[in-house]
C-alpha cells in the first residue's frame, strides 16, 4: 500500500475517470446502478472515507466544497463516514446536551424536537452532494454524536431518512446482502429492507464482477466513546463478538472502518526524545513518552499531529488476526497515515471539517481507498486534501495546528486520480 498526498511530478491534473455526461443522468456509483456492492469490469472497486465533519447545524461551506471535490475526482462506489458527523457539543444543541451516555438528567421533549430539527438540517447538508451524484453511504458513529441528545439508534433512523444511506434496514442498495449486528453479536443476515440490529455496526460484503462470490467485506464498527473513570470506550461486547463472527459468513477477508483508533495504532510509533523534532506526547497510558511515526513500520508520505487518542486496551485487535486486513480509524484530526503491525494495515485519515481543529486548512482531507480485484488485500490509498482538489479555503476560521511530520517529496508514491500526461510519457524517452 502506498500512502500519497502530492501529485507525482509530470502527471497531469486530469482525474482517471472521466465524469459523466451532463445529460447522463444515472448514478455515478456503479454499484448503485447494479443495486449491490461490486468490482467494475476494470478490476477496481472504490471507496471513500470521510471523517470526522464534526459541525453543528450549520456544516462549513468549505467541509461541503472538499466532499464534492472529493466525489468528483474519485467517483467512489460508497461512501463511509466514520464517526463524529455531529458536534454534539455545539451550543445550537445546549438545551439537550449529554456530555456521557450515562448522564440522566431529563431533557425536555421540546429541546429533542429542536435538536431533532437541526440534525436533519446538519445531515441534509453533508449528504445532498452524495444523493445528487447517487453515490450510496453508510454511516457510524463517534465520542460526540451522541452528545447532542440523541441516541445512535435515534440518529441511525433519522440518517435512514436521507437517500442513499444503506445502513440497515434499507432499500438503497436492492440486491446488497447486509449481515448485523443481533443480540450478543450474533450475526443477522439482512436483505433489503427488513431487519434490524446495533446501530453503525454491520457487515457489507463486495462481490465479483459477476456476483458469483464476495471477494472482500467491508464492515462498519460503532468503536465506542467513552468510559467512566475517564479515558475512551471500546467496541460493545456484542461488536466484538459480531468482528469475531462475521469472517465466516462472509467467506473473505474484510477491512474494519471505526471512528476510534486502536491502542495497537502505538506499534507503528517510534519513541523518541520529548525534545526531538516533530516529537508528539502520547495520551494516557502512554503520556510519559513522545513519538515519530516509525518509518520502518509507516508508509512514506504520512504524518503525526497528535498523540494517539485511544482506549488503554481493546481486545480488538486480537480479534482481527484471522479474517481481516485493515482497520481505517478517525478521531485524532491530526493524524494522517498508513501503518502496518502485523500484518494488518492500521490507517488514520485526518478531519475535513472546517469548524473544528486539525491540520492548516490546506491538508483537510478525504481518504480514498481503491482495490484491485488481482490482490485485493493489497488496497492503495491516498488522502484528497483541500488544498488540491479546492484550492484557498473561504475563510480563515479552521482552527489548526501544525503537523509534525516532513512534509512528502514531489513524485513520492503513486497518485490513484491521475495518470501521466502525453507529454510527461513522451518526454521520458529522452531521459
Amino acid at each position: 500500500m502506498t500512502e500519497t498526498q502530492r501529485t507525482p511530478e509530470g502527471m497531469s491534473s486530469k482525474p482517471r475517470i472521466k465524469p459523466a455526461d451532463a445529460e447522463d443522468g444515472r448514478p455515478v456509483s456503479i454499484s448503485a446502478r447494479l443495486g449491490r456492492l461490486q468490482f467494475h469490469y476494470s478490476g477496481k472497486f472504490r471507496v471513500l472515507q470521510i471523517a470526522d465533519i464534526q459541525d453543528g447545524p450549520k456544516v462549513s461551506k468549505d467541509t461541503i466544497a472538499l466532499i464534492e471535490a472529493s466525489l468528483d475526482a474519485a467517483r467512489p462506489d460508497l461512501v463511509i463516514f466514520s464517526g463524529n458527523q455531529i458536534a454534539g457539543y455545539d451550543p445550537a444543541f445546549a438545551d439537550s446536551f449529554r456530555k456521557r451516555r450515562w448522564c440522566d438528567e431529563p431533557i425536555a421533549e421540546s429541546a429533542l424536537n429542536h435538536t431533532r430539527a437541526l440534525v436533519r438540517k446538519a445531515i441534509g447538508q453533508f449528504t445532498e452532494p452524495l444523493a445528487a451524484r447517487g453515490i450510496p453511504w453508510a454511516v457510524t458513529y463517534g465520542n460526540h454524536d451522541f452528545q447532542c441528545g440523541l441516541s445512535n439508534a435515534e440518529l441511525d433512523g433519522i440518517y435512514r431518512e436521507f437517500p442513499g444511506c444503506v445502513n440497515p434496514p434499507s432499500e438503497t442498495l436492492p440486491n446488497q446482502i447486509a449481515y448485523t449486528c443481533g443480540a450478543g453479536g450474533a450475526v443477522q443476515t439482512l436483505s433489503g429492507a427488513t431487519g434490524s440490529g446495533e446501530p453503525g455496526t454491520f457487515a457489507l460484503p463486495v462481490m465479483d464482477v459477476d456476483h458469483t462470490r464476495n471477494v472482500l467485506g467491508l464492515v462498519i464498527l460503532d468503536s465506542g466513546d467513552y468510559v467512566h473513570g475517564g479515558g475512551f470506550g471500546t467496541p460493545s461486547p456484542a461488536a466484538l463478538a459480531f468482528l469475531n463472527a462475521v469472517p465466516d459468513r462472509i467467506g473473505a477477508k474484510s477491512m474494519v472502518f471505526q471512528h476510534m483508533p486502536m491502542p495497537e495504532y502505538y506499534n507503528v510509533l517510534k519513541p523518541v526524545a520529548a525534545n526531538a523534532a516533530f516529537a508528539m506526547q502520547g495520551y494516557r497510558s502512554h503520556a510519559d513518552t513522545y513519538y515519530v511515526l516509525d518509518e520502518l513500520q509507516t508508509q512514506p508520505g504520512g504524518y503525526l499531529g497528535e498523540g494517539i487518542s485511544c482506549p488503554d486496551t481493546s481486545g480488538e485487535f486480537e480479534l482481527l488476526r484471522e479474517g481481516y486486513f485493515g482497520v481505517v480509524a478517525g478521531h485524532d484530526h491530526r493524524n494522517g497515515f498508513v501503518g502496518e503491525h502485523e500484518g494488518l494495515l492500521l490507517i488514520a485519515t485526518p478531519t475535513c471539517g472546517f469548524n473544528t481543529y486539525g491540520p492548516a486548512p490546506a491538508k483537510r482531507a478525504t481518504r480514498l481507498i481503491e482495490f484491485d480485484i488481482r490482490h485485493p488485500y493489497e488496497p492503495r490509498t491516498q488522502l484528497l486534501e483541500f488544498d488540491e482538489l479546492v484550492g484557498k479555503p473561504s475563510s480563515k476560521r479552521a482552527y489548526t495546528y501544525a503537523v509534525n511530520q516532513t512534509a512528502p517529496g514531489e513524485g513520492e508514491g503513486d497518485d490513484l486520480l491521475r495518470k501521466p500526461s502525453l507529454w510527461s510519457q513522451l518526454s521520458g524517452l529522452f531521459r
